[in-house]
């Protein structure tokens, strides 16, 4: 794996694992150490940690400082040390995260049949606009079933995807079921490229799914931040498509299971380390 900065060269490679930014290594340290848990962290311990993943202080410095410049955290100085503290912004994030990973789960079974569906049209003026919309519905879990129209399975919350896009005039969204001759695996089919999904899942399984997952890891810690990062990637990547309509082998089930047993196993001794590592003040 090659880690790095987005502006500045990349770390020499260390772990086989997929390129990761370090904002998204940072976040979920910060989801597992300082969410909920009223602290602030030093700077100088996060370099600490994040030397073991082979992250340099450049990278790390930068990216704290990029977060800060986006509201997900905020610097404290006691002294001569710095700390960083997560915003009400960064917390709402890693609650969304968080249940992402420990509620929602990567398994769609309790779906009701009905779906959300977003239409819009946008001017030719307005491409630019047009990427974005398109962009934040992949994020929100939609696929585009035809034209400037886009679905999703259940019931979705959009308003947050068309914040400070303008765009309100231009879309409709509606809650709809299929009827015939329309299926709504039929449906799944069309917007959305299940084998991509698959193929991710069994990526996660090829890396975490082995005796002994990174043997060349530091340790636990390490672990921990790698699996949860890579996971919390992949849900978030995941449009979680109802169960009855993919293949009865959708490797997100043993894909979902690992990543629990994983979690698990690196909790007790990650916990340990890091608090050789982290100095943490209460503001």
């Amino acid at each position: 794996m090659t880690i790095g900065g987005e502006d500045e060269p990349a770390a020499p490679a260390v772990l086989a694992v997929p390129v990761v930014r370090p904002q998204s290594l940072i976040f979920s340290f910060l989801g597992i150490y300082a969410l909920d848990r009223g602290t602030a962290i030093s700077s100088g311990s996060v370099i600490e940690v994040f030397a073991r993943l082979g992250v340099s202080e450049e990278a790390v410095r930068s990216t704290l400082a990029r977060m800060v410049k986006r509201d997900l955290v905020t610097r404290l100085r006691v002294g001569r040390k710095a700390y960083i503290e997560l915003t009400p912004y960064a917390e709402a994030v890693l609650r969304d995260g968080r249940r992402r990973i420990w509620e929602t789960g990567a398994v769609n079974r309790d779906w009701d049949g009905t779906w959300t569906v977003v239409g819009f049209s946008l001017p030719d003026s307005r491409r630019s606009t047009r990427h974005d919309l398109r962009s934040r519905l992949v994020w929100a879990g939609f696929g585009p079933l035809q034209s400037g129209l886009w679905i999703a399975p259940g019931t979705k919350e959009v308003t947050d995807v068309f914040d400070a896009l303008d765009v309100d005039d231009h879309v409709t969204v509606l809650t709809a079921r299929a009827f015939r001759p329309t299926e709504a695996a039929d449906l799944v089919a069309k917007a959305f490229d299940i084998e991509q999904i698959a193929r991710r899942y069994r990526a996660f399984l090829a890396r975490w799914d082995v005796t002994r997952p990174l043997p060349d890891a530091p340790d636990d810690l390490v672990r921990q931040l790698l699996l949860h990062t890579d996971w919390l990637q992949l849900v978030r990547q995941d449009p979680h498509l109802p169960a009855e309509h993919l293949p009865a082998d959708w490797p997100a089930i043993r894909a979902e299971q690992v990543f629990h047993a994983r979690a698990m196993e690196y909790e007790r001794p990650a916990l340990k380390v890091a608090g050789d590592l982290l100095d943490g003040i209460t503001p």
